[in-house]
């Protein structure tokens, strides 16, 4: 069984690093997911507090108690839990940093939903790497949420005309299939990387480098792109 990454704990919580391809929730057809290691490997009972799609890594919050639980719940709700994502996308957009205040629709549902986003960097293919690219340019995003729609960030950003590589659900599938035989890019390429949360009476932030299947196709996007930082 997998061992998780542990990035803080307390009496209360138990902050870890959660990697791509894992579950949060089991469930049927689900051999390992969070909610079966982490007891296991901490000797604990743990509650979950919020979720992260099984294809995004990042820094999740799981509680000790019940009460642990509830309590973490109001403070995520009440945005006093701060998240941040990185996105490395196909394209770029105009202005570089702003909102995408457009509704999302999840099984038939429309909801209000507002996303912040600042450009990081662009990474404009060569003319010589053309052949070997699924498209012009990428970019990677940084994005804070206003609201907490499920696949809020993955929607917005393919509404935004930048979808994130690998999003087999709302991005584009035809560059998707480039980018993986081009690339060899095949995980989605979303992970929560900063979360900051008020423990010992100050707000503290957790913090994770880009995982290593978001490095790799960076890596490999490098290779053929003048790269512009901002």
């Amino acid at each position: 069984m997998k061992t998780l990454e542990i990035l803080y704990e307390n009496d209360e919580i138990c902050v870890i690093s959660k990697p791509c391809g894992l579950a949060v929730q089991g469930g049927a057809g689900i051999s390992e997911s969070v909610d079966r290691i982490l007891p296991e490997q901490t000797k604990q009972n743990i509650h979950l507090v919020h979720r992260l799609d099984k294809e995004t890594a990042g820094v999740l919050v799981t509680a000790k108690s019940a009460a642990a639980a509830s309590k973490w719940i109001s403070l995520l709700q009440s945005g006093q839990v701060k998240k941040e994502y990185a996105a490395l996308s196909f394209g770029r957009t105009e202005p570089l940093s702003g909102k995408i205040d457009s509704p999302v629709v999840h099984k038939g549902k429309s909801q209000s939903a507002l996303t912040f986003y600042r450009t990081s960097s662009v990474f404009t293919v060569l003319p010589e790497s053309e052949e070997n690219s699924p498209g012009g340019c990428f970019s990677l995003f940084y994005v804070t949420l206003g609201t907490g729609r499920m696949h809020q960030i993955r929607m917005h950003l393919a509404q935004k005309g930048v979808p994130i590589i690998a999003d087999d659900k709302y991005g584009n599938f035809k560059m998707n299939k480039e980018a993986q035989k081009k690339l060899h890019i095949k995980k989605l390429q979303l992970a929560a990387v900063r979360l900051t949360v008020p423990v010992e009476g100050k707000n503290r932030t957790f913090e994770i480098e880009l995982p290593p299947h978001m490095q790799n196709a960076l890596d490999e996007i490098q290779k053929i792109s003048e790269v512009q930082s901002f």
